[in-house]
């Protein structure tokens, strides 16, 4: 089961963070500073998996972003991986060659979708059809909200 998962750019700043674990404001700030400090540190043709305490670190860096996630012992490294690149297609999907900048702006979306595709820390869904679809009914939604909210009150 993952235990956190993290999203930071190339200058430490952090961009998304989801925790499935219960830690104090004081831990969450703590790990989070270590991640950043540990991976950053790291060249950049090294081993995508590390040790950090009792927790395994596994990392990718797409374009300007980390996505960085800590495990437990008894999970598999190349799952997770394969878990994380899964969340990066759906974000491109979703955003159409995803950005900085879109996890800036629409973090928001960026939540919903990692809702949508894990809980727990565990693979809610497989299916990148299942959450795009997911996605479409959330902006519907909001869209007949947003139309519904500004029709004047009679």
């Amino acid at each position: 089961m993952m235990r956190f998962l993290l999203l930071f750019s190339r200058q430490g700043k952090l961009r998304l963070q989801k925790w499935f674990t219960p830690l104090t404001d004081r831990e969450k700030k703590k790990v989070v500073r270590d991640m950043v400090a540990l991976v950053l540190a790291r060249p950049p043709r090294s081993c995508n998996f590390l040790h950090w305490r009792d927790i395994k670190v596994v990392y990718k860096r797409y374009a300007s972003l980390y996505f960085c996630t800590g495990l437990e012992d008894q999970d598999n490294e190349l799952l997770t991986l394969e878990v994380l690149h899964r969340y990066v297609e759906l974000l491109d999907k979703y955003f159409g060659n995803v950005c900085e900048l879109d996890i800036i702006f629409n973090f928001e979306k960026a939540y919903y979708i990692l809702d949508e595709f894990l809980m727990g820390g565990e693979v809610l869904e497989t299916s990148k059809v299942a959450v795009s679809v997911s996605m479409e009914d959330a902006d519907t939604l909001q869209e007949t909200m947003e139309e519904y909210m500004n029709r004047p009150a009679y």
